[in-house]
């Protein structure tokens, strides 16, 4: 069956683009040692993705932005918010029917870091948690024990953490976010809603089995073209994983909304597939 256009869709990744975007990824630069990352890269990824969405002169940032969510039948947005980030804080509290919250973790802090997530689900009542692993610095792998306090957390607010995982894009170091570090966690914290975050290439074989073992562990599509979602994943949805795999985009870090949703009629995914991956199973996952 073709992509619906009827769906009010839920988007699992997206921000609110910037004409400054290129310093949202100096918290990496310690991590870069070869030339094109240090020197000739805006985007760390660049050598994998074509027409990154740059941004000249935009104006009022969240009215555009929310005119591109209308343009796609966007309903909701997932997107990352600081306690320093004012124009996350205001499109949160002017558009609550349209953005919610997640911030960011850096178990590196400690403490800190754990106070830093509560005072944000006080205050915009975060939806999620976000974790770069391969992008700490120093890298936190999946299953270290400076994520532990994050997961209970976690566990305790009720909220999901959204994880990269598989070979990061930026030339920094995988093992941190090998696949098979997700084992472990689930199975020391049965109540924690895991999601994979931007492919868990290559071993997205395993990511499906690692889905059939543990009830909690999910797979968002983030960072992906839809034409080259894995094939796995594809025919796990459309099998015993339809309550498993949600539509996450990546708009405007490497991807636009058009290339995205141009691509989306193309995934063959199965009729009953289709709401559930664009909306219902963001509903249930975040208790929406």
């Amino acid at each position: 069956m073709p992509m619906p256009t009827d769906i009010p869709i839920i988007d699992l990744m997206l921000g609110i683009p910037s004409e400054e975007a290129k310093r949202s990824y100096d918290f990496m630069r310690p991590l870069f040692r070869d030339a094109q990352s240090l020197e000739s890269f805006d985007f760390p990824v660049e050598y994998m993705f074509k027409d990154v969405p740059t941004f000249s002169s935009l104006g009022d940032r969240i009215k555009f932005t929310l005119q591109e969510m209308d343009k796609y039948n966007i309903e909701q947005a997932l997107i990352g918010v600081s306690l320093t980030d004012e124009v996350a804080q205001q499109a949160l509290r002017e558009h609550p029917d349209r953005f919610l919250a997640s911030c960011g973790t850096d178990p590196n802090r400690g403490m800190e870091d754990i106070r830093d997530i509560v005072r944000m689900h006080e205050q915009f009542d975060i939806k999620a948690v976000s974790a770069f692993p391969a992008g700490c610095v120093p890298q936190v792998p999946i299953d270290d024990k400076r994520f532990y306090p994050v997961y209970a957390k976690c566990v305790e607010l009720d909220v999901p953490i959204f994880c990269c995982v598989g070979v990061p894009g930026p030339r920094i170091p995988m093992a941190c976010q090998h696949v098979e570090r997700i084992d472990e966690v689930m199975w020391f914290f049965p109540d924690l809603k895991f999601v994979m975050r931007h492919g868990a290439e290559p071993w997205e074989e395993l990511a499906v089995k690692l889905m059939l073992k543990w009830p909690n562990l999910y797979y968002s599509t983030s960072a992906f073209a839809p034409r080259y979602y894995p094939k796995a994943i594809v025919d796990y949805a459309n099998t015993r994983g339809s309550d498993k795999v949600l539509y996450a985009g990546y708009f405007p870090m490497g991807l636009s909304l058009e290339r995205i949703m141009r691509d989306m009629p193309g995934v063959p995914f199965r009729d009953a597939v289709w709401p559930k991956f664009l909306r219902e199973n963001a509903v249930a996952l975040l208790g929406l």
